[in-house]
């Protein structure tokens, strides 16, 4: 049977919330990263569940040994947030994951071409292959820039199989590619949207989540 991409969106309703409030136009950039972070400590939950390993061993209670299970540190777990929208949902990812490695990768879009570059590479020049990698990257809406970032990530070792990617809106295009590309991957994400616009934005979407983030945005 055909490997296919798996797209999960967690009908938790704390995810639905944190989406309605960072899609609103009025909401200010302070509440925007607040609920940028929320959508990145819940929809962490969700992609390390069943996922993360385990270790099993035994504890002492102040009155008896019990059972105990640990997230196993041998296996390395790493964070790979796409510069800069992605640093926006670093503080929710590592509330619930800490003891990562984190590799910072910037990407820009061309506006006319739509095609991105990268300016800033901070990955290693290989992965161990038992590496479990979280991909902050919160609008998938062309494939772009998640193509070239899985380019980068599978040319270093890494396992697309042990790759999960974190997104807060999602779009056909990007999905469709990831499928073809990468059909191993796992995809969490708070919504799925219909659209991408000629200027590669996702509608309704929710603008440009790193200019929103960051308090750069016009208007």
């Amino acid at each position: 049977m055909a490997l296919q991409l798996r797209i999960y969106v967690p009908p938790h309703p704390l995810i639905k919330h944190w989406l309605s409030v960072a899609r609103d136009v009025n909401t200010p950039s302070a509440i925007f990263r607040s609920a940028m972070t929320e959508l990145g400590r819940w929809l962490t939950y969700e992609a390390v569940r069943d996922w993360l390993p385990i270790l099993e061993t035994t504890v002492q209670t102040p009155l008896a040994e019990c059972p105990a299970t640990y997230v196993n540190p041998q296996v390395p777990l790493a964070v790979i947030p796409i510069l800069r929208a992605g640093l926006a949902l670093m503080e929710g990812i590592q509330s619930v994951v800490p003891l990562t490695s984190v590799y910072h990768l910037g990407m820009v879009r061309n506006e006319e071409t739509l095609e991105c570059s990268c300016y800033l590479n901070k990955l290693p020049p290989a992965f161990d292959p038992q590496t479990r990698v979280l991909v902050s990257e919160p609008m998938l809406a062309t494939g772009g820039t998640i193509m070239a970032t899985m380019e980068e990530l599978t040319k270093r070792g890494v396992d697309p199989e042990l790759t999960r990617i974190i997104s807060i809106v999602a779009a056909p295009p990007a999905l469709q590619r990831l499928s073809v590309a990468y059909p191993q991957l796992k995809v969490y994400t708070a919504i799925i949207d219909e659209t991408v616009n000629d200027n590669g934005f996702i509608v309704p979407g929710l603008g440009d989540a790193g200019d929103r983030t960051f308090g750069t945005h016009e208007g």
